[in-house]
């Protein structure tokens, strides 16, 4: 029987960040994808459904399930307002320097 080798997250992860491709890839996206990871979290600890969240923001299931996926491209700061809203958050929006 030939056994399987199992393989962390996270030396996976190592591995393919040594790619600069992918790293750059990676940075270009990590934003987006922690604002759908914070989203995430904070409707998780309200223990509010993705219908549920629409529902009191003001939007569809749809828009919330697309933000939470990391793809909503043009997201406004007030859809993002009615959302921290809806989860009694207030988003913080500031610049930094390009890398």
């Amino acid at each position: 029987m030939k056994k399987t080798k199992v393989y962390k997250f996270e030396d996976l992860f190592k591995e393919a960040m040594k790619n600069k491709i992918f790293q750059e890839e990676y940075e270009r996206l990590e934003e987006e994808f922690q604002l759908a990871e914070e989203v995430i979290k904070l409707r998780a600890e309200k223990n509010l459904s993705q219908k549920e969240l629409a529902e009191i923001a003001g939007t569809s299931q749809p828009a919330i399930a697309r933000l939470e996926s990391g793809r909503y491209k043009n997201v406004s700061l007030s859809f993002l307002r009615r959302i921290g809203k809806a989860l009694d958050v207030i988003p913080e929006i500031h610049f930094r320097k390009a890398q």
